[in-house]
């Protein structure tokens, strides 16, 4: 692996996969208690966005507010270089699992709020005609409807938040691209290393698009990105 040519990386990548796999197993944990606690967070934050106190309101809107407009980078450096300040240290992983929970407990909280503002407003009215309690109309009528209309961003959702474990290595938490820039310091060889890192993130992230697009046409959700350029290129092409 020293003896590097300008276009070894062609070749030589696939030898860097199991070196770096230690770190894919960091940021899939780390994805896991993002999205497993997050969007938990997320959903009761929803639910204070549209309870009658307006504390709560309130508190619900701050905690999402600064969840969605602070970038998790921002986020990272606060919690692992700016809580020791203020006598809290922490250990990196731990850093990174505050900082991406509040990101997604932030976003996931203004899709679940989304989804629930869409479910038809007769729906609600029915039931109070009926004289189904507040929780009632929420268990049995809004939210299986809403979980329909949240669950493909989710997922996407969670395909950007294991995009965004990437941002940890700034702390120094041992996932695929601290490994990689590490990897690439001591052989000079970083276009090799990069680029397998590149292919473990395709290989783990286009499954779960696909995904997301065959569970966003299951439901009868919104299409992704992908499907809607495909459509336009038919539209220029055959002029529908």
């Amino acid at each position: 692996m020293n003896n590097v040519t300008p276009l070894s990386w062609l070749w030589q990548w696939p030898h860097w996969i199991p070196t770096l796999l230690p770190g894919l197993g960091v940021a899939l944990l780390l994805t896991v208690i993002s999205c497993g606690v997050g969007y938990p967070i997320g959903f009761f934050l929803a639910l204070l966005t549209d309870a009658r106190s307006k504390a709560a309101n309130w508190v619900a809107l701050v905690l999402v507010e600064a969840g969605r407009g602070i970038p998790i980078l921002v986020l990272l450096y606060v919690v692992y270089q700016g809580l020791p300040s203020v006598g809290i240290l922490l250990d990196a992983f731990p850093a990174a699992c505050i900082a991406f929970v509040w990101s997604a407990a932030a976003y996931s909280a203004e899709m679940i709020r989304s989804s629930i503002a869409a479910v038809p407003r007769g729906q609600t009215d029915a039931a109070d005609s009926l004289s189904m309690s507040r929780f009632d109309t929420y268990r049995h009528i809004v939210l299986p409807q809403a979980a329909r209309i949240s669950i493909p961003p989710l997922v996407n959702l969670t395909i950007t938040m294991f995009h965004a474990t990437s941002l940890a290595s700034v702390i120094t938490v041992s996932e695929i691209m601290h490994i990689a820039y590490q990897q690439g310091a001591i052989y000079f060889n970083y276009m090799t290393v990069f680029t397998a890192a590149a292919v473990i993130y395709l290989v783990i992230t286009v499954p779960m698009a696909i995904f997301a697009d065959w569970l966003s046409k299951r439901l009868g959700g919104v299409t992704t990105v992908r499907q809607s350029v495909f459509r336009r290129r038919v539209s220029v092409t055959t002029g529908i």
